[in-house]
């Protein structure tokens, strides 16, 4: 191994568990009013994007975490027209909105400019046009304000943030006020997706605190996992919805809507992967079931912070 820790990116899961990167090349390194950022080319997943320290997705694997995150709601809602999309800076939670010929209208909100500048700049692959959609709407506001202040509603809402770092840009987009204010803006088949953080045993917080958070607002939650190698491991997201449960549809179901809609570039999601990603192991449930927390305004939840 490189003994020189320049060629090396740490990405700290927790305290008690970092992984590591070979950088072959720095493509992008800077600091914005909000976060830090940082772009390279590492050794085994292509191009990969950094927020405050914490990976956030790589050129090899980003179609897993991305369809892992967009598909499932997309697939069960039976036609959604109107998306909403927090974060997803990069351009690839964008992408697979847009990949649905149902959808007229995806707005996405980002608070932070650069690092938008920056994807479209040194990662175009993941975004492959979809900043220039005519149905894309960008604002450069922080997300929450925008739908207090809206007064439409959306039949998807997708929460694809960084994880709540203390001081961090999103924190506050992960509580039980954050949630149901996501509820009264969406339409009556409306459905949420989370990125709900690692689904690692021994990293299980995030995800547990963020679906225990989510049942005190919706009646049908649905956690599920995947495997996300630059990640470290299983990755876990919430779905949930006020009439609409992604359980009830066979794999044949999810394949039939993936035909009617055209989606023939999916590369991990399909209705064996929909089951499957749904089917937690009985340790995960059991961990999930024990949560209490609840994650408010006055008790956010944050995870490690990687920027000391």
């Amino acid at each position: 191994m490189d003994a020189d820790p320049a060629q090396w990116f740490y990405d700290r899961v927790s305290q008690n568990f970092i992984q590591q990167h070979r950088i072959e090349e720095v493509l992008y390194r800077g600091q914005t009013k909000f976060q830090s950022i940082e772009i390279f080319r590492s050794g085994s997943f292509g191009k990969c994007l950094v927020l405050d320290g914490k990976m956030q997705s790589s050129e090899v694997d980003e179609f897993i975490y991305h369809e892992a995150l967009v598909q499932p709601a997309m697939l069960t809602h039976p036609g959604a027209e109107t998306v909403f999309i927090a974060g997803g800076g990069e351009g690839a939670t964008l992408r697979e909105v847009l990949s649905h010929n149902t959808v007229k209208r995806a707005v996405m909100i980002d608070i932070d400019a650069e690092v938008i500048a920056a994807c479209k700049r040194f990662l175009p692959d993941h975004s492959r046009g979809a900043f220039a959609d005519k149905r894309t709407e960008l604002h450069y506001v922080d997300a929450r304000d925008y739908l207090a202040k809206c007064r439409e509603a959306f039949d998807i809402i997708i929460i694809d943030l960084p994880e709540p770092i203390e001081e961090g840009p999103a924190y506050l987009l992960y509580t039980r006020e954050f949630y149901q204010l996501v509820r009264q803006r969406l339409t009556g088949n409306g459905i949420i997706s989370v990125q709900s953080g690692s689904a690692s045993l021994t990293e299980l917080l995030n995800f547990s605190s963020v679906n225990n958070t989510l049942k005190s607002v919706f009646p049908i939650v649905c956690p599920y996992q995947v495997d996300v190698p630059a990640f470290g491991g299983a990755w876990g997201f919430c779905l949930a919805s006020l009439n609409l449960d992604p359980l009830r549809l066979s794999p044949a179901e999810i394949d039939d809507r993936i035909a009617a809609r055209s989606l023939n570039r999916l590369k991990g999601y399909d209705g064996l992967s929909h089951q499957g990603m749904f089917s937690l192991p009985k340790h995960l449930r059991t961990e999930l079931s024990r949560q209490t927390r609840l994650i408010t305004d006055n008790q956010p939840l944050y995870t490690y912070a990687a920027r000391q």
